[in-house]
């Protein structure tokens, strides 16, 4: 079966932050990936890591603007100083938290201009730090409408563009559905470029074993497909705590 890693963003909301790391590891996670770990010192967060044995798999970039702005805007032009600014932010953070692989989120945009402004900010931020794994990932435009990277073919084509060794594809099951229809179909596709995978049921993103996807059938196929990497659960549980909606692993 794959490596199981829990998103402590959505998982374990019913914790305070730094009591999620020893729940998920009680769960039976041996890792963990957090969406914005930018509003608590980073060495509060590695303490956690470290107290229970986790290692942390990602993290998202760059960093929400608190002050009202949408997440993530590397596909907006004319905000690349901004951007370069916020990756070397980031960059800080991921040498005391030490993620595997760091999202970069393409924000809200339209148009070859978005797509040019992207693919150069990618190719900054890959050539900036070449020893850090990036990933870019589709989100579905019902759940972000105008949110530019909405399609895995688009995630390929700037792959291809970008073209650099240490930027990968993220793989959502929840996302891939809303999009395309068929998660595995999409996993059977693309996986020769996903170097990072999270679960989530369709539609409304709980726990796998609700919704249409056959996630046994899913992580069948992940393991015969020769992935390695880790399977995060990304979802917000249908239950009044997070242990009660972990029957699927």
């Amino acid at each position: 079966m794959p490596k199981f890693a829990a998103n402590i963003s959505l998982l374990f909301t019913e914790l305070p932050y730094l009591d999620r790391f020893q729940a998920a590891a009680e769960a039976g996670f041996k890792a963990v990936e957090i969406l914005f770990p930018y509003e608590q010192a980073a060495k509060e967060t590695r303490r956690a890591l470290l107290a229970n044995g986790l290692d942390l798999v990602l993290i998202n970039a760059p960093p929400p603007n608190y002050t009202g702005g949408a997440p993530g805007y590397a596909a907006i032009p004319g905000g690349e100083a901004r951007f370069q600014s916020d990756i070397r932010r980031v960059l800080r953070y991921a040498d005391i938290l030490r993620p595997g692989l760091i999202h970069i989120m393409s924000g809200y945009a339209s148009g070859s201009d978005a797509l040019e402004c992207f693919v150069k900010n990618l190719q900054w931020a890959a050539d900036f730090a070449p020893h850090q794994q990036i990933t870019i990932e589709p989100l579905n435009p019902v759940s972000q409408p105008g949110y530019f990277l909405n399609d895995y073919d688009l995630a390929v084509e700037i792959l291809n563009q970008v073209d650099r060794p240490n930027l990968g594809l993220q793989f959502d099951s929840f996302h891939a559905h809303m999009i395309h229809g068929d998660a595995q179909a999409i996993w059977d596709r693309f996986h020769p470029r996903v170097v990072h995978a999270q679960i989530g049921a369709a539609p409304d993103r709980s726990e796998p074993g609700r919704g249409p996807t056959d996630f046994a059938a899913l992580f069948a196929a992940m393991e015969n497909t020769g992935y390695s990497g880790w399977v995060s659960a990304e979802y917000t549980a249908s239950t009044s705590r997070t242990s009660q909606s972990l029957g699927w692993m």
